[in-house]
């Protein structure tokens, strides 16, 4: 890697640390419990359904899925943005691990990564996305799903060709 490439990929990892910072500030005392009570959409990726609490306000993407304990297989967190820019995650009070999907406005996943509880490692997309997906660690993996695959259900039936 050169120096100008090591230097570019530095300041993106010190602006995504610099956004969680941000957003972790954002959640107020009484966030600190788990949010249950998201709307929920269906998703789909081939034969696997996914039931998806919806998050879309700021507050909603700084709590996450902090503070879970468990959460059921076939269950994932849809965080949705304005518009598409590379996002950045972190797992600072999430006590279970999560398996992220980075997903561009049609549902094609952009890549995934593997999130360890409770660290500070950043998470980010490979290319500006409007739309990341959380599941429980190892889900994607086990079900053979990688980059390229699709997701289907609202809100990405829109955009697909």
């Amino acid at each position: 890697m050169t120096v100008p490439t090591r230097k570019i990929l530095s300041t993106r990892l010190l602006s995504c640390l610099i956004a969680c910072l941000a957003l972790t500030a954002a959640v107020p005392a009484h966030a600190q419990k788990p949010q249950t009570s998201l709307p929920r959409t269906a998703l789909s990726i081939g034969m696997y359904r996914i039931d998806a609490q919806v998050a879309t306000t700021g507050e909603q993407h700084a709590t996450g899925l902090m503070f879970r304990t468990e959460m059921p297989q076939q269950e994932g967190m849809l965080f949705v943005f304005e518009r598409p820019t590379q996002q950045c995650f972190w797992m600072k009070n999430t006590l279970i691990p999560l398996s992220v999907a980075f997903v561009a406005d049609d549902g094609t996943i952009v890549n995934l990564d593997e999130m360890k509880a409770q660290t500070l490692d950043a998470h980010c997309s490979e290319k500006p996305v409007r739309y990341v997906l959380e599941m429980n660690t190892g889900w994607f993996s086990k079900k053979g799903l990688k980059a390229g695959n699709r997701l289907q259900g609202q809100p990405f039936d829109s955009a697909q060709p």
